[in-house]
Parts: structure tokens; sequence; C-alpha cells
């Protein structure tokens, strides 16, 4: 799958730690597994292979269901109202810029094993098609439609939904940066016991097996590239020692921290890559695979309904199901906690409608560009009148993208650019698999930290081990068929994943409701009740109040004599009335001084009332204010939800606490919407 690295500018902190029963479950299995598949290669393949025919046959049509499903769900999410809720605090703003937000999206969509591939695919689904004769014209122009279907859309619908859930969650609900989270509107404080690192464990197993089956497509391609420029003949020895690269940088990186050079180089690779399919479309007959691309554009628009949901029912080809449709949906599902991990991690701050906007079309826009001009330039071979070439790519498919290079001018150079692109893909995708595991089998103290050195290194060994028993056990096919098994258990944990999200955000509509029936607020100088004051000094109050920047040291005395004791009484009177309730002067997680209540009305609504200054620019409204990087402090008051963009700096002591039961008084409303409506 799409092979990407994980921003790993953030170091492992003090109190990054393992999850016992996930770490030591998934390492039990893993090495497990791989021991007996180097130890037995025979019996492995033989009971691999009939437990992937027990999963095709009973399981099969669930797969396929449930990619359509996901991808239905997540557009729904992202086009309904929904989709203007952010992926984070309401007050909160992306990290990143649009374009480099897009371009880290862009570079997800490439591997190594999107090389393989590009060229595989097409050429077996042209000569030997699921139905109808090969070699034909019709097999021609569905030939690249199935590629584009089995690498497109519905794949990264599946890790839209789990990017989405894991922001969702982390960010937005202040939840760990975990699969469990997004079942917390299911089981509650279940998630933190044995329930939880059940899925932890599905999630974790299903991604080192998808990670196993990359890195040995990677290795298969590469050491034939290995032998077409210099000789090194393919076999164990060689994909050993390319294992053994991937571990060994995976392991240097963990120890010394260069992860900062391995993401320029995965950057450098996007370029590269670009650059092989630009030669090849000028190289090769440009206006044909201009034409091409358009068309095969066309006919995956249309024929997509009817692809999403085939199951072949009525002439069930086995081996072509489990050999394509099966096991790309398994290994998206594998990877899917891998790279929405990724995603969420780049995208706080992104409304879920910009979120899925982008990961549906970025990527994809690279994929069929990548795919049809690969794709059709291979077929043209063949059609051309190159059969052996065909043949050759469908009985050797790592021979396949090498012979289509042969075919165009300074093959050497081109291949040796292959070769450098696919290796540092394949070192990048090694190194943040092994930052992932960690990160998923530890307890993390917030979602921007990662696992320690010394589990980034045991995952990067652990999963080289695998590698390598899947490889003795069969190659590409045996790595196809454990991701088939091993995908099953957390396709389960999607549709919950996907439940979990759809009642929280189910939730969000509810707030906005109370918030529409709640009382509206009695904003600065509305209501001089309780203040003392003349009621025409109202108007001069407010006036004077908008047309005032004060700075630091007037925000934290505000604090200190009108907020500090509004809540504090507050707080005192919800607690005559029997609720759980406290009023404090303290820090929030970035270190601002805040002054908050709270109050206890249940594990999943408690309500929250925090001040929070901010500096920011004195705006300019005329010549007579102050101009230039001058700024002020503004007190901002902030809900469970995030901020809400209002100032109650000026407010007057029953201004302030007309403030804060209005929105206790909505959030209240919002409780009983809640309770009603479930």
């Amino acid at each position: 799958m799409s092979e990407v690295s994980t921003d790993p500018t953030t170091q492992a902190r003090p109190g990054a730690r393992i999850k016992p029963v996930v770490f030591y479950g998934s390492a039990a299995v893993t090495l497990a597994v791989a021991i007996w598949a180097i130890a037995t290669p025979t019996a492995a393949s033989d009971a691999i292979g009939a437990v992937v025919g027990w999963t095709s046959e009973w399981f099969g049509w669930f797969y396929i269901l449930l990619s359509t499903v996901i991808l239905v769900f997540v557009v729904l999410v992202g086009a309904s109202r929904l989709g203007r809720t952010r992926l984070g605090p309401e007050h909160s703003r992306p990290e990143f810029s649009t374009f480099a937000w897009a371009s880290m999206l862009f570079a997800a969509g490439i591997g190594t094993d999107l090389m393989f591939f590009a060229v595989v695919e097409p050429v077996t689904q042209y000569l030997t098609p699921p139905r109808g004769e090969g070699g034909t014209l019709q097999a021609a122009e569905e030939a690249t439609v199935w590629t584009l279907f089995h690498y497109g859309i519905s794949g990264w619908g599946m890790y839209a939904l789990m990017g989405m859930a894991l922001a969702y969650f982390a960010y937005r609900r202040n939840l760990p940066l975990a699969i469990r989270s997004a079942l917390y509107p299911i089981f509650g404080k279940r998630i933190h016991g044995g329930l939880g690192n059940a899925v932890d464990l599905a999630a974790v197993l299903g991604t080192i097996f998808g990670v196993a089956a990359s890195l040995g497509i990677g290795v298969v391609l590469l050491n034939y590239g290995l032998d077409f420029l210099f000789g090194i003949p393919e076999g164990t020895a060689a994909q050993i020692g390319l294992v053994a690269v991937a571990v060994i940088i995976a392991t240097v990186s963990a120890v010394s921290g260069v992860d900062r050079g391995i993401k320029l180089l995965s950057q450098l690779n996007v370029l590269l890559a670009i650059g092989l399919a630009l030669y090849l479309l000028v190289a090769g007959d440009t206006v044909f695979l201009l034409n091409g691309l358009v068309q095969n554009v066309g006919d995956f628009v249309s024929s997509f309904p009817g692809l999403t949901l085939e199951t072949f029912a009525y002439d069930r080809p086995v081996e072509w199901l489990n050999a394509w449709t099966l096991f790309f949906w398994a290994w998206w599902i594998a990877w899917a906690s891998f790279v929405g991990l990724f995603l969420a991690r780049i995208s706080r701050g992104r409304t879920i409608r910009e979120f899925v906007v982008g990961t549906l079309i970025i990527p994809f826009t690279y994929i069929v560009m990548w795919i049809s001009i690969f794709g059709n330039s291979a077929i043209d071979v063949i059609r051309d009148g190159n059969a052996e070439f065909g043949q050759n790519t469908v009985d050797n498919p790592a021979q396949g993208f090498y012979q289509l290079l042969a075919q165009y001018p300074a093959v050497t150079f081109v291949a040796a650019v292959a070769t450098f692109t696919g290796l540092l893909f394949y070192v990048t995708s090694a190194d943040s698999a092994a930052l992932v595991m960690a990160n998923l089998t530890s307890h993390l103290p917030t979602p921007q930290s990662d696992g320690a050195p010394w589990v980034r290194i045991f995952w990067a060994v652990a999963t080289g081990l695998l590698t390598i028993g899947m490889l003795a056990v069969g190659g590409v096919p045996a790595l196809q068929n454990a991701t088939i098994i091993m995908g099953l258990p957390f396709a389960f944990v999607l549709v919950l994943v996907m439940y979990g999200l759809f009642k929280a955000l189910r939730l969000e509509t509810l707030h906005a409701e109370s918030q529409r029936y709640g009382l509206r607020s009695s904003i600065s100088g509305r209501s001089a009740v309780g203040d003392h004051r003349p009621a025409s000094a109202g108007w001069r109050l407010r006036l004077d109040r908008a047309m005032s920047f004060p700075g630091p040291d007037r925000a934290a005395e505000f604090l200190d004599e009108v907020a500090l004791p509004a809540v504090e009484e507050v707080a005192a009177h919800l607690q005559e009335r029997g609720v759980q309730a406290r009023a404090a002067k303290d820090q929030d997680e970035t270190g601002a001084t805040v002054v908050e209540l709270t109050a206890d009305l249940g594990e999943e609504h408690p309500f929250l009332y925090r001040i929070r200054p901010r500096e920011v620019p004195i705006p300019v409204y005329s010549p007579a204010f102050p101009k230039g990087g001058d700024t002020y402090c503004r007190l901002e008051v902030h809900l469970r939800e995030g901020g809400q963009d209002y100032d109650v700096m000026g407010y007057s002591y029953g201004q302030l606490t007309d403030d804060i039961l209005d929105q206790y008084e909505r959030h209240l409303e919002f409780v009983r919407i809640q309770q009603v409506g479930g």
C-alpha cells in the first residue's frame, strides 16, 4: 500500500510506555508465525492456503460490501453539515498550509508496491481477465480500469475513515491517539480494559502483516532491479540482504534521530517518481497515453458503481478474487491504521469536509496518472506484437516493471533512477512502519509523542523476520494470502469505528441544536443587574470596552479580581445543589494561565467553562489607533469543544456570571436533547 512517513520531529517523551497486552500479544503472534514459516515453509504454505480458502468463501462478500459501505459513509459525512466539524477544538486551525498538506497527501499515494502493480496488474488483467477472452480490445480497455479500482478511491475511503476517527477523538475529544478511542461512544470506559486491548491487538496484527506484504513486494521488485543493473542474482540471500538494510536503517533512525533526513529523502522520492512517469509519457506514444488517461478516467467513473459490489456470484473466479480484489481490500484494511495515523497527525484543525475531499482526491489523482501511464504503456507494448513481454510479466511479476523500462532509450540510467527511488521508498516505509507499530503498542503522553527507540527497533526486526518468513513460504502469493487472513479481524473493528464515529458526530448535531434552543447570551453591557451602576452608564461602558486594548497585566488583573471570584461563586452554588463543581486558576495543556469552572454531569458530558488569554494584533479601525506590530490581550471563552471566539475582557462581575450561566444552561439543554434523542 501507500508508503508514508509520519512526521517524526517529536521524539519519545518521558511517560511513553508500552501497552503490555498489546505489545507482548502482537509480538508473540508475529514472531511465532515468522519462525513457523521459516522453519516449516511447506506446512505453513498448506495451512495458509486452507485458511485463505475458508476466508474467501465465507467472508469475501463481507470484504467487498465493507469497502463500499465505508466509502459511502465517508462521503456522506463529508457532504453533510457534519462536514463543518473541525478535527480539533473549535478554535483550532490547520498546522500546515493547504499546499504543504496537499503535498504530504500526494506523497502518501506513492510506494514501491505501486511501481510493481502499475505494470503487473494491467498486463495480467489484459491477458487473463476475470471473465471474457484475454487479449481483446475490451480486455485492454478494462485492464487499467480494474487496476484503478483496486488501487483507488475505495481504499482511500478506508484510510479517510481511520484518519478522521483518530484525529476527531484525539484532538476534539482529548482521548488517546489510539484505535480503541474510536469505540468510546459505544463502550465508554471499558475501552481502557480488555476490550480496548483486543481492538488495538487486531489493529497491530493487521498492520504488521500489511506492512510485511508491502516490504515483501518491494524486496522482490528491488531484487530483480539489482539483478537487471548489477547482475546480483535473484534469490533468498539477496532478499535477506535487502530486509537487513531496511532493519539497519530503521534502527539507526530510532537511535540517532535521523528521521528528518529520511523525511527529506522521501520528499525527493516524490520528484523522482513523477519524473519517471513523465519520462514514459514523453518517450512513449504521448498522444495515445493522453487519450488513454482521459478514457480510463471516464471508464472508471462509469463502471465504478457496478465494480464496487461485484462478487461474481454466478461465475466465481476464486483464484482471481483471492489474488486481486480480496487481497487488495484486506491490504487496504491492514494499512488503514498506519496511514490513518499519518493522516490524523497532519490534519489537526481541518474540517471533516476538507479532510474527506483532500484524502479522496489528491492521492488518487497521482495514482490515476501513474497507473494510466505505466499500465497503458505496458499494454501498448504487447499490442504492438511483443507477446513475450506480456507472458513473462504474468509468469514473473517482479520483472515486468524493468522489462517495460527496457523498451525505452537510456534504459540503464532510467532503471538506476527507478531502483534508487524504489529503494528509498522501501527503507522509508520500513522506518515509518517501525515508528507506527511502536506508537500503536505504546501509551503516549500526547498525540504528538512517539514510542521509545527500543520499541521501534524491536518492530523493525520483527517485521523483517515476518517478511523473510512469508517470502520463504511462497513469495508474493503467500504475503497476499496472509494479508487476507490477518485483515479479517480488523475489518470487524472498522465496522465498530464507523459506528462509534457516527454516534460521536451525532452528538455534535445535538449540541448545535441545544445551542439554537438554549438561552441567548447576555452579552457585554446589555444587563446592568447587580453591577450597582447607573443604567445610563451601560452604553458608555460597552463603548469603552469595545475600544480598549488591554495588555497582559490588565488581563491577569481581570482574571484575579473578576473571573476567579465569579467562577468560584457559581461553583459554590452548584455544590450546594449537589453538583460536583470545581473552580480553579490553573495552567492548560499549552502552559497558559486560565480560570475555569468544571461540573460533573456524567462521564460523557462534563461541563467546562474556561477563560483563556490570547495575545493578538491590535486592529486598525482608523488613523487614530495604534499601528505596527502592537498586540493586546483577549480573554476568550473555551468550552469542552474548544474556543468560542468571543472576548469577556472588561465584563462586569454580573455580566460574566450571566455568561457562565448562559453556557451552563445551553449545556444542560444539550444533555437533555441527547438523552431524549438517545
